[in-house]
């Protein structure tokens, strides 16, 4: 369903505008240093609410964003693993000037993010910006996209950074959700990182906050 407008009247999507801004006041008061980086972009919803997060805390750290999307739709599945009734290729598509255009409208300056379009597995490959990330929204639905967000991520981990999956919860009748399935995997192979639950702040989605097991005492 098409958002137009980050309203009050919008009720399913406070707990979301919430989250933003109790997130990146959390790490405002930890003092984690690092970007703000959203994978999978559709309509700026999302984005949008990060950035009035960000206003909202006064952004002490000056961080900036990211847009890291195909701005053409969700790719072709790769795999079993990629089914879900609702991911079919193409769907969930905004062009990146409509991206821009509806940033514009947010009041977001164009020089405070950087749009990454193109399918995770060219883009992220090459992507070496930014080098420290504080917060990661995940968005992509699909689980080979999850898993490619993912692997960029694990060089980029740090104590006290939040990993939040938008789709954690949509799994069908057959298959596990993608992402979460992608964040087990990341877990199983990476196991000094340590995903605490921090949010449930949507329907389908699930937020945490990272510790770093070699912190431990």
């Amino acid at each position: 369903m098409a958002v137009q407008a980050l309203t009050d009247s919008t009720w399913f999507l406070r707990p979301k505008r919430e989250f933003f801004a109790y997130a990146f006041h959390l790490l405002d008061f930890n003092q984690i240093p690092g970007d703000y980086c959203e994978f999978g972009c559709n309509e700026a919803v999302t984005f949008r609410m990060a950035h009035e997060g960000l206003v909202r805390t006064g952004d002490p750290l000056s961080r900036k964003m990211w847009a890291f999307d195909s701005f053409a739709g969700l790719p072709p599945p790769r795999s079993d693993a990629d089914s879900h009734p609702r991911w079919v290729a193409g769907e969930l598509s905004t062009s990146l000037d409509e991206f821009r255009r509806l940033c514009d409208s947010a009041g977001i300056p164009r020089e405070r993010y950087t749009s990454v379009p193109g399918f995770y597995a060219d883009t992220l490959p090459q992507a070496t910006a930014p080098e420290q990330v504080a917060f990661a929204h995940v968005d992509c639905d699909m689980y080979s996209s999850a898993s490619e967000v993912m692997a960029w991520l694990a060089p980029r981990m740090q104590n006290g950074m939040i990993v939040a999956f938008d789709d954690y919860f949509c799994a069908s009748a057959d298959q596990l959700s993608g992402e979460r399935r992608a964040l087990m995997e990341f877990q199983s192979e990476h196991p000094r990182w340590r995903f605490v639950p921090y949010s449930q702040y949507w329907w389908a989605a699930q937020s945490f906050l990272i510790e770093d097991c070699e912190l431990d005492p």
